[in-house]
């Protein structure tokens, strides 16, 4: 079945099962490797993306659910690492290998959207990924340094 997609500003029609989840719609069908595989069962967030603006693990959003829907992956973010939550990601040396740091950042992205000044109970609440690496203070001091900049 041909299903449509709006993704990171583009138009994209691909043949896929309704079924399949949006994860491997957009890592293998698509190229937008950046979205990674960790759990597959919604747990982890290295998933991440932007759903109508909200913060979705795509592991658990069917393809049919996803169509028509605006959809930002990582590669989206911005196109050259200038977002600003990006920016303070490589400021503040915030990941270490670097795996989850992608739906890391989309969380973050979505709470500061929606929530411009969080604090530490929002960011633990709504930036709830896994990381093996235990990043989480640092990811903390990001997500606050990127707040504090923002115009009120």
């Amino acid at each position: 079945m041909a299903l449509d997609f709006k993704i990171n500003g583009k138009n994209e029609s691909i043949e896929v099962d309704p079924e399949t989840p949006l994860l491997w719609v957009l890592r293998d069908h698509l190229g937008h490797t950046g979205t990674k595989f960790g759990c597959g069962i919604g747990q982890c967030g290295a998933c991440t993306i932007h759903l109508d603006g909200q913060a979705a693990r795509s592991c658990q959003i069917s393809a049919a659910d996803a169509a028509g829907v605006p959809i930002t992956t990582i590669e989206g973010l911005s196109p050259d690492n200038s977002h600003p939550l990006q920016k303070a990601w490589i400021e503040m040396n915030v990941p270490q290998c670097g795996y989850c740091q992608a739906g890391m950042l989309m969380a973050a992205a979505a709470l500061l959207q929606n929530t411009p000044k969080p604090t530490d109970e929002d960011i633990n609440t709504f930036v709830d990924n896994i990381c093996r690496c235990g990043t989480y203070t640092r990811v903390r001091a990001a997500i606050h340094k990127v707040a504090a900049a923002q115009k009120a």
